[in-house]
């Protein structure tokens, strides 16, 4: 039996999972998309605790902005909150998603921000 989409980047994930891990001086950089948002989180597994979040959904996104637009503003969001607490360098986790479009525009606004991965 064929695996869904969503069965798939789940497996996918879960491989990416097993060889990436964030701590609190390099927190892993998470990325989850939907059909109309982009959501990115800094994460410190060893602590289980997300430090910091951004989405297409934060007030301080533009909502005129195309979907890949406002996935530069998040990544752009991210690194700003990172750099205020400290973070300069981070694991990016790409959650499965292929690294084209929407996810490497996001990855791109986070090192425009000063995040280094």
């Amino acid at each position: 039996m064929a695996l869904s989409k969503s069965e798939k980047r789940n497996r996918i994930h879960l491989r990416i999972r097993k060889t990436i891990s964030g701590s609190a001086e390099r927190p892993r950089l998470c990325v989850f998309r939907s059909n109309k948002e982009i959501y990115a989180q800094l994460v410190d597994d060893l602590n289980g605790k997300t430090l910091m979040a951004a989405s297409s959904r934060d007030k301080d996104i533009s909502k005129d902005a195309n979907k890949t637009e406002a996935a530069k503003l998040v990544g752009k969001a991210i690194a700003e909150k990172a750099t205020k607490a400290g973070v300069e360098s981070v694991v990016f986790d790409r959650g499965g998603y292929l690294y084209h479009g929407r996810i490497k525009q996001l990855a791109e606004g986070a090192r425009e921000g000063g995040l280094k991965f």
